[in-house]
């Protein structure tokens, strides 16, 4: 806000400087280099957002990754546990061996009473030794499936891994198509980011509507018709079309009720031109209305007044692998 109110300043200034002291022609000139100053200020501020965008998304999945890895960490020590257990079973085992043995033969070098007592020890001792034979054979399947439970979530987090990166990988690349397609617009009011593994087409009313009305203009068809034609082939992409307007009332009279209808009538007029003029299927396009109640700068209706287009990747195959 500081240098946005410097450079008026900035601006107030030198034209005054130039109108007092310059013939009209330089003061044109001055004023034109100027404005493509501010052009380039408008756009670094606009790239710096984008990349502040992408360091948050990358954040939020590094935390996502962080916390599978948490429980990959969890479920090795359970694990851990299990094969401590297991082997002190096999150690009581053991000493029950060597115990049976030692009963065994006093029994063949005895006689009588004490063998009929050494006899009746070791059917105890017998008896004890199966049942935690069965204990040991439990723990080691539970183990075992523990193991193969383990090895599974091991894929299956690899695998969803990948197929982030790889959906990460095809949106990077679909917004610099995106991007490449709407180069003469950008920083016209309109604006193309990429966060939350979305991306964001943002385009001012002015670009595409005359004040009031929701019938798009011969640029704003311009406009529209080169954005369809830039993702009309990518088959598994959802697009959201959502009208937004300001505060101030609809005038009576032209058709529209209020707000919400306006915004939803605009929506609707843009995805008509995206469909009459691209491949596009429509069961991957929705058109929304949003009315007043999302702002983007309470202090300028102008941005607030706009069509944002939505576009997110299929991710039916993601929910199955979390699913799964």
């Amino acid at each position: 806000m500081k240098n946005s109110l410097l450079n008026v300043l900035l601006i107030g200034v030198i034209a005054t400087a130039v109108t007092a002291c310059v013939p009209a022609r330089k003061y044109e000139e001055a004023n034109a280099k100027l404005r493509a100053m501010q052009a380039e200020v408008d756009a670094a501020n606009s790239k710096a957002r984008v990349a502040q965008a992408e360091l948050e998304d990358s954040k939020a999945r590094e935390a996502e990754l962080d916390k599978r890895m948490t429980e990959l960490q969890r479920d090795t020590t359970v694990l851990g546990n299990s094969l401590r257990q297991m082997n002190k079973q096999y150690d009581k085992i053991n000493g029950l061996n060597n115990e049976l043995l030692e009963k065994y033969n006093k029994l063949l070098a005895g006689h009588g009473s004490e063998n009929r007592k050494l006899l009746s020890d070791l059917e105890a001792l017998r008896l004890d030794l199966m049942s935690r034979e069965d204990s040991l054979n439990a723990l080691g399947k539970s183990v075992a499936d523990k193991q193969a439970a383990l090895a599974d979530k091991e894929a299956q987090l690899a695998e969803l891994q990948a197929e982030l990166a790889s959906k990460d990988k095809a949106m990077r690349d679909l917004k610099d198509r995106v991007s490449a397609a709407l180069t003469g617009f950008e920083g016209k009011g309109l604006t193309v980011e990429q966060r939350n593994g979305r991306i964001y087409v943002s385009m001012e009313n002015k670009l595409l509507f005359p004040s009031g009305s929701y019938a798009v203009d011969a640029k704003g068809r311009e406009l529209i018709v080169k954005l369809a034609k830039a993702i009309e082939n990518e088959k598994e992409l959802n697009v959201l079309v959502e009208g937004h307007t300001d505060t101030d009332k609809v005038q009576p009279g032209g058709g529209v009720k209020d707000n919400w209808d306006l915004s939803v009538m605009r929506a609707t007029s843009v995805v008509r031109i995206m469909q009459e003029s691209s491949r596009m299927d429509p069961l991957r396009v929705t058109a929304a209305g949003r009315g007043e109640f999302v702002p983007v700068d309470p202090a300028d209706k102008a941005k607030n007044r706009r069509i944002e287009i939505i576009l997110s990747p299929d991710l039916q195959e993601l929910y199955k692998l979390v699913r799964d």
